[in-house]
C-alpha cells in the first residue's frame, strides 16, 4: 500500500479528503492516504514547499500563484482535480446586517441589492468621518479575495480605498467577528454557519451567487511527485472521484457531517456543518433559505481543472497590482491546472469529461459537452453576478476592460 501524506484546513470543502481516508475510498485504491490539519493556508503552502505533504487540500489560486512565482518559497504545484464547486459565502456583524437593512438590503442575498445597501452605508460612514469597515479574507491568493473584490468593485467600491481587507486563518473568523475587529468576511463553510448559530453573524450573499458554478478549492500536487508517481497520482484523483460521488448523495450527508464534525477534522456541531451539505442555509438565526448549489461536490463537471477557471484567477492578480501581465505568466498560469491528469484518471472509472480545457463564450449547441446521447450535459461560459463575461482566449483584453471601479 502506498503511502500519501495530505494537509487540509478545517472546512467543509476538505470533505472529499477526509471521505476518501473515512469510507475506505483511497484503501480500496491502495493507498494509506495521512491526514494532517493546519491551520493556516500559509502552512499548507509553505509544508507543500517544503516536501512534508504530497497532496493537499488547497485554495484553488495557489497553484496558479505559484506558477508565476508569487509565493515565497519557490515551488510548482499542479491541480489535477477540483474539490468541489462553491462553499463560501459573505457573513457580516449583525450590527452591520442591520445598518445595511436601514439602507436598502432585503435579506434577498441578491448581490446587488446588498452591494447597493453597502455603497450607501460606506458613503454616510465617510461624511461622518467614520472608520473604515474592515473586511476578512482567508489569504491574499485565494478566490476568497477574488470573490469580494469582484463584487464589491463591480458594485462601485474600491476594495483599495474605501474599506479594508484583511487576512485571518478560517477558523479564526468568527471570533474576530465576535470581537469586533472585523466587519464581515468571506470564507468557507462552516465558519459563516457558526457566526450566524453564535449570533454575532448574518450571511450576506453566496459564493454561488457571485459566480455561478466556480471553483473554491482544488487537489494541489506537488509536480515532483505528479512526475515521479504518475500511476500513484491516478489513483488517488479516481479514489477522491469515488468519494465526490458518495459525498454528493443526499442520504450521505448526514454521516459525513457526523464524520467532519470530529475533533481530528472540523471540531464543529453537526448542525453547524449539515447546512453547506443539505443547502439548508440558515443566513440568520430567524430566516432560511434552500439553496441546492451552495456546495457541489460531483454534479456539473465539479472536479474538472478548468483551465479558464486558472486563468481568470491569474486576471485578478494582474488586476489587484499582485502580478504583472505577459504571455508568458499567461501560460503558466493556465498549465497550473491539469485537465489532462484528469482524463487520464477518467478512463480508469469510464466517467464523462468535458470535451475542452476551457469555458468559452458561444453559442449552447457549441459549448463543451459531457456525456453522450440525451445525457449530455452542456457546459456553457462562467456566470458572474453582474453579466460580464470572461474569454480566456481574450485575457489581456479583459484585464484592459476592468478598473478598481466598473
Amino acid at each position: 500500500m502506498d503511502k500519501v501524506r495530505a494537509g487540509f484546513i478545517p472546512l467543509t470543502d476538505a470533505a472529499i479528503l477526509i471521505a476518501a481516508r473515512e469510507k475506505g475510498f483511497a484503501e480500496e485504491a491502495d493507498i494509506d492516504l495521512e491526514l494532517a490539519r493546519e491551520i493556516s493556508w500559509a502552512n499548507i503552502r509553505d509544508r507543500m514547499a517544503v516536501g512534508h505533504f504530497d497532496i493537499a487540500h488547497m485554495l484553488a489560486p495557489m497553484p496558479v500563484a505559484a506558477a508565476i512565482g508569487l509565493s515565497p518559497v519557490p515551488v510548482e504545484i499542479l491541480a489535477p482535480m477540483a474539490l468541489g464547486l462553491g462553499g463560501n459565502a459573505v457573513t457580516v456583524s449583525t450590527t452591520l446586517y442591520e445598518t445595511l437593512g436601514e439602507n436598502g438590503y432585503d435579506d434577498s442575498l441578491n448581490p446587488e441589492i446588498a452591494g447597493k445597501s453597502l455603497v450607501a452605508l460606506i458613503e454616510k460612514r465617510r461624511a461622518r468621518n467614520l472608520p473604515d469597515l474592515v473586511f476578512g479574507v482567508v489569504h491574499p491568493y485565494s478566490s476568497h479575495n477574488y470573490d469580494l473584490r469582484y463584487w464589491l468593485s463591480a458594485c462601485g467600491i474600491d476594495p483599495e480605498k474605501d474599506l479594508q481587507i484583511v487576512v485571518l486563518p478560517p477558523s479564526f473568523m468568527p471570533d474576530a467577528l465576535a470581537q469586533g475587529n472585523i466587519d464581515g468576511y468571506c470564507v468557507g463553510e462552516p465558519w459563516n454557519t457558526a457566526s450566524v448559530a453564535a449570533g454575532t453573524g448574518v450571511i450576506l450573499t453566496t459564493k454561488s451567487r457571485l459566480w455561478q458554478s466556480s471553483p473554491e478549492k482544488v487537489l494541489g500536487v506537488n509536480n515532483r511527485f505528479a512526475t515521479a508517481c504518475p500511476e500513484l497520482l491516478d489513483r488517488i484523483v479516481c479514489s477522491f472521484v469515488s468519494a465526490a460521488i458518495w459525498c454528493a448523495n443526499p442520504k450521505n450527508h448526514h454521516e459525513l457531517a457526523s464524520i467532519l464534525a470530529e475533533p481530528r477534522y472540523l471540531d464543529q456541531s453537526v448542525e453547524v456543518i449539515l447546512p453547506a451539505l443539505s443547502g439548508d442555509i440558515a443566513i440568520t438565526n430567524r430566516l432560511r433559505i434552500q439553496d441546492p448549489d451552495f456546495f457541489t461536490t460531483f454534479a456539473r463537471a465539479a472536479n474538472f481543472p478548468w483551465r479558464s477557471h486558472a486563468l481568470w484567477y491569474y486576471s485578478q492578480m494582474v488586476r489587484w497590482g499582485q502580478a504583472s501581465f505577459s504571455e508568458e505568466n499567461a501560460a503558466r498560469a493556465a498549465a497550473s491546472f491539469a485537465p489532462d491528469i484528469f482524463r487520464r484518471a477518467a478512463t480508469r472509472m469510464e466517467i464523462p469529461v468535458p470535451a475542452a480545457n476551457s469555458k468559452v463564450e458561444g453559442a449552447l449547441t457549441n459549448a463543451t459537452a459531457v456525456g453522450a446521447g440525451k445525457n449530455t450535459l452542456y457546459l456553457g461560459p462562467d456566470g458572474f453576478f453582474d453579466g460580464a463575461p470572461f474569454d480566456p482566449e481574450k485575457i489581456e483584453d479583459y484585464i484592459r476592460s476592468q478598473s478598481a471601479i466598473k
